[in-house]
């Protein structure tokens, strides 16, 4: 189809890089794809760096991130497909609700604001970063036991320390602490804030891993019934025995070519069809 979005662009979450997405890349490059794979402002230079230099984390806010990725997208040809996992997630929606994207897809996604689902799996795999104030003003990153349990706990442990020494860096403490924890509870409408009800964007597709600790589906689900009351297309999609290392542990090619199907599909609608 000569309209068919023929670029990706995939955002990465916390405690990662754009590397996570390496076999993504390759994927969706063999099957014609243009694919682009944004850091988060700095984080131009590989993991080891990252992990060398961790102030430059800790620094980041949301807003100058949406913004860098924004302009990326913006910079491009025609309008991509976006896909983000975790607090890419998260990013995914902010994108949209600018306008940005023919079809977007959210995997494993933080919560915007006024998702107020806790599970406790979820309060155990982000004890490591809420367990401390002062890791508010900090990078702060998960030991391979803490990374097993948050994001790996479906693949075994020499598998998850192999993920977690080639992927993880720290994460900005500020982010989980902000929007983690007390985003509901401050007046007004702040970084994570979307209109719920905008009518005029994108398709948005979430998806849930069955399995997930740190971004559980309830979490998802919750966040996805926010929508509502637009009328654009919002889906929900839940891989039963999946974990939050979903677009990397064994079977991830199901998970990208359900996300590509979906937005592929989605993009090619016409705008007045939007449910």
């Amino acid at each position: 189809m000569s309209n068919s979005p023929d670029t990706i662009v995939l955002v990465h979450g916390l405690w990662m890089t754009p590397r996570s997405w390496e076999h993504w890349v390759e994927y969706y490059g063999a099957k014609g794809f243009t694919v682009v794979t944004p850091g988060y402002p700095g984080f131009e230079i590989e993991v080891e760096a990252l992990r060398a230099n961790p102030a430059l984390i800790a620094e980041l806010t949301v807003r100058d991130t949406v913004d860098h990725l924004a302009a990326v997208i913006e910079a491009l040809p025609a309008a991509p497909i976006i896909m983000g996992h975790s607090f890419g997630g998260t990013l995914t929606q902010l994108l949209v609700d600018r306008g940005l994207g023919a079809a977007a897809v959210a995997i494993d996604s933080a919560p915007t604001e006024g998702v107020r689902v806790t599970p406790p799996s979820q309060a155990k795999a982000l004890f490591p970063v809420l367990k401390n104030l002062g890791n508010r003003h900090r990078a702060v990153g998960f030991t391979a036991e803490e990374f097993h349990y948050a994001f790996t706990n479906t693949i075994d442990e020499a598998a998850s320390r192999a993920a977690w020494e080639r992927y993880h860096i720290p994460a900005p403490g500020n982010w989980v602490w902000t929007y983690g924890v007390f985003e509901n509870f401050r007046p007004g409408h702040h970084e994570t804030w979307v209109d719920y009800a905008r009518a005029d964007r994108a398709p948005l597709l979430f998806i849930a891993g069955g399995e997930d600790h740190i971004m559980p589906p309830a979490v998802n689900r919750s966040n996805a019934k926010l929508y509502h009351k637009s009328a654009a297309v919002t889906d929900y999609h839940e891989f039963p025995g999946r974990s939050h290392w979903t677009c990397a542990e064994p079977g991830w090619q199901e998970v990208a070519d359900h996300a590509l199907e979906w937005a592929l599909a989605q993009a090619a609608r016409p705008a007045q069809a939007a449910d």
